[in-house]
């Protein structure tokens, strides 16, 4: 196993994610997820992420029964603060003082802000909450070694939520992956972190496994032919600097054995390689060729913010999910996909000569089919009672 330092801790490079568990009869298979735990143990992963509403909150009972037969300081357990819920009320410390209780522990080596984005940063920042204050306490008493966040945010929001809490942040968790590099612009959102200071931990990696085959793939055997594709993934993280953890959230004992093996040692792409996988992942997006120059959004009657909007359907196309409808429903009604009217004035200020109206319905008809946030919000809520 290849580790990082971090702030004198020596953190494996791989962590095991815990919000895809192997399920058995419709719950999690515990005796399974011990044996991952035992082999992640005896071969050096020592990081172990969970969070309040995975699995419907079993995720954190399980992963501290499993951990439960080894020394604490053998290992590094992290899990987060669902702020990104939506809810009439936000009470850290009920919240937190269950996830100790549910984990077995005393304290979380790593505690995150669970996902920061549009809707959910005003939460995070509303004094009438206390969270970052309750959190930063926490880790003044001792009880929080090391206080972070994740985040699908755009880009503005992100730099909105560190200008107020950057000083308190000590990592960031984005998802980071060749495809997102500039889907998610996950590129963009590394050079800013940089800049702050703050080094990157990185989840979907493989994109929820849409990564372990690829359209093209022989382009990379004949590069590495000893390297499955789904390691391609991870070594191209393995090249950024700034990440310092990798959580795949693996689902059974033969992913946790060949992504072990993939981190025994460091082989980042070489300039070459990354040009190759890179185009391969534009193949993948089948991107809509918006610029981002706006003409579309000066004609357009309804104030849409279209760049925005063709965005999130070059991410539909790669996977549905309701990340997605987290990023649509953070806007307001009326500037949501479904506010377009068809009348074309878009379409005819595209230098690009974009359908607009096309994709526009395109979302609109995907949003019927996922799930909404607010939904999945209340289902899980229900299950925690």
């Amino acid at each position: 196993m290849i580790y990082n330092d971090f702030k004198g801790l020596s953190l494996s490079r791989l962590g095991f994610g815990t919000m895809r568990l192997p399920m058995a009869d419709g719950k999690i298979d515990e005796a399974q997820v011990q044996q991952m735990v035992d082999y992640a143990m005896a071969n050096g992963v020592n990081y172990f992420d969970t969070a309040y509403p995975y699995h419907e909150g079993e995720s954190e009972r399980v992963i501290g029964r499993c951990l439960a037969k080894y020394d604490r300081s053998s290992y590094y357990l992290a899990t987060k603060y669902p702020g990104h819920q939506i809810a009439e009320r936000y009470d850290p410390a009920e919240i937190f003082e269950k996830q100790l209780k549910k984990c077995g522990v005393e304290y979380f080596d790593f505690y995150l802000l669970h996902n920061i984005y549009e809707k959910s940063v005003d939460v995070y920042l509303d004094p009438q909450w206390g969270i970052v204050e309750y959190f930063v306490e926490q880790k003044r008493l001792g009880r929080i070694k090391h206080l972070g966040f994740s985040t699908h945010a755009r880009l503005d929001t992100l730099e909105r939520f560190l200008d107020a809490c950057g000083e308190h942040m000590e990592f960031c968790q984005i998802q980071l992956n060749y495809v997102d590099w500039t889907l998610q612009k996950a590129k963009s959102k590394c050079a800013l972190l940089r800049r702050r200071g703050i080094p990157v931990w990185v989840m979907e990696p493989v994109r929820g496994g849409k990564l372990v085959s690829l359209p093209g793939e022989e382009k990379l055997h004949a590069l590495r032919p000893e390297e499955k594709t789904v390691a391609w993934a991870f070594r191209f993280l393995q090249g950024l600097d700034e990440v310092k953890m990798t959580l795949s959230g693996m689902s059974n004992m033969q992913q946790m054995m060949e992504n072990i093996a993939t981190y025994e040692e460091a082989k980042p792409l070489t300039r070459e390689e990354q040009q190759v996988l890179l185009e391969l992942a534009e193949g993948i997006k089948g991107s809509i060729p918006c610029t981002a120059c706006r003409y579309c959004c000066d004609s357009c009657p309804q104030g849409l913010d279209i760049p925005l909007l063709m965005n999130v359907c070059n991410d539909l196309q790669v996977q549905e999910s309701f990340n997605v409808t987290m990023a649509v429903e953070a806007l307001p009604e009326d500037k949501r996909p479904q506010a377009c009217i068809a009348c074309g004035a878009c379409k005819k200020m595209c230098p690009q000569n974009i359908d607009i109206p096309k994709y526009m319905d395109q979302i609109t008809q995907a949003m019927k089919r996922i799930p909404s946030w607010e939904a999945i919000c209340r289902q899980r809520a229900a299950a925690q009672e």
